[in-house]
């Protein structure tokens, strides 16, 4: 699975991600490049009782990531809990050039691979991945 970048996705990113979608098994991944950059890995994931604080937590400040979150809300009461499948791009303004350079071009990649994802996230610092911003970025797409 050769990409553009000449990176390619782990079967563990698609796997995982086929977990979080069908059985809801983990409440985020959080995947980076490997250390000669030739693919994306699963660096980590976090059971369902985790939070988006705990993701939000987990992104590394000065080092680009993908991930991928599940999250639960509700429009209203009446509405009921609705599930969407979040896709992050983590860029911060702080990483090197390089990181971010291979991160964009990259990004197509695992985006490709991981089939049902409802909206995608770019961040470069923290204000972007903002709870209630994320939930208003949901509300805008999803009727």
């Amino acid at each position: 699975k050769k990409m553009a970048s000449g990176i390619e996705v782990s079967d563990q990113v698609v796997s995982t991600f086929n977990d979080i979608k069908l059985s809801h098994k983990f409440r985020y991944m959080i995947c980076k490049r490997n250390a000669d950059n030739t693919s994306i890995e699963v660096e980590s994931t976090a059971d369902s009782s985790k939070t988006y604080q705990d993701f939000t937590s987990a992104l590394p400040p000065n080092e680009c990531r993908y991930g991928v979150f599940d999250l639960e809300y509700s429009k209203s009461d009446a509405d009921g809990v609705r599930q969407k499948i979040l896709f992050f791009v983590w860029a911060p303004d702080t990483a090197k050039i390089k990181d971010k350079m291979l991160t964009a071009s990259s990004k197509d990649a695992i985006k490709k691979q991981l089939v049902g994802i409802s909206t995608e996230i770019q961040a470069t610092d923290a204000s972007e991945f903002d709870y209630q911003l994320v939930i208003d970025k949901v509300n805008s797409i999803s009727r």
